[in-house]
This record gives C-alpha cells, structure tokens and sequence, in this order.
C-alpha cells in the first residue's frame, strides 16, 4: 500500500476522490473548483465547493482569494506523506495523553513484534 493510498483510506469517499486527484497531479498545482467539477461532473458543483472548503478546513488545502475574481484558487497544503506524519503525530499525542505510561509501555511492548525489516526502518527514521 502507498503513502498515497493511506492518506485517502483516511478521508471520506468524496474527499479522498478529491485529494487523489490533487495529490496525483489530475489538476494544476493550483486549481478552482470548476476544475475539480470537471473531474466529478455527476456531481453538484456546490457539492463539490463544499467538499473543497471542507479539505481546506482539515488543513489539506490551501485557499487563496484572488482580487477581482469570485473563486478562490486552491493547491494542495502537503503531501500524502506530509499528511499521514500530521495526522500519525497527533494521533499518538492523543494516545499518550489518554493512557499516560500504560500507552508507552504498550509501545515499548510491540517493538519486541517488529520484523528485521521495520526495526531497520526505524533505526533510518530515528537518524
């Protein structure tokens, strides 16, 4: 499974079709709605607008007004792989704030369930 393919499973279906198509380069490292729209036709397009603000919200989308036009231009806040470090650092935050010691012991615990693979992937990531 890719990085790609995790940060979607991690989105609803209509914002993970959204996101696919901005992280895959399906439309313009900065783009409009209508480009979206375009994607997606059997959709309203204020339902697409709304999915659109909805990512932004999330933080996956950046908005930007562009004087004298009514639609705001978009691009992509960050990568799959930027989005999955987020969402995995706020996800283990919360973890260790819910269960305190028994959440590290229970992390030290599944490190001895490791492959030689993984421990070297951390060893890489921890350098």
């Amino acid at each position: 499974m890719t990085d790609l393919d995790r940060a979607v499973g991690l989105l609803g279906p209509l914002e993970a079709k959204i996101m696919r198509a901005v992280w895959n380069g399906r439309v313009g490292d900065v783009f409009v709605v209508g480009d979206v729209h375009a994607l997606i036709p059997d959709l309203a397009y204020t339902t697409v607008m709304t999915t659109v603000r909805r990512l932004t919200e999330k933080g996956l989308l950046v908005a930007r007004a562009e004087p004298g036009r009514r639609a705001h231009e978009y691009r992509a806040a960050e990568s799959p792989e930027g989005f999955l470090a987020r969402g995995s650092r706020a996800e283990a935050a919360d973890v260790l704030a819910r269960y305190g010691d028994a959440a590290l012991a229970a992390f030290a615990a599944s490190l001895a369930d490791l492959t030689p693979e993984q421990r070297h992937r951390l060893e890489e990531l921890r350098e």
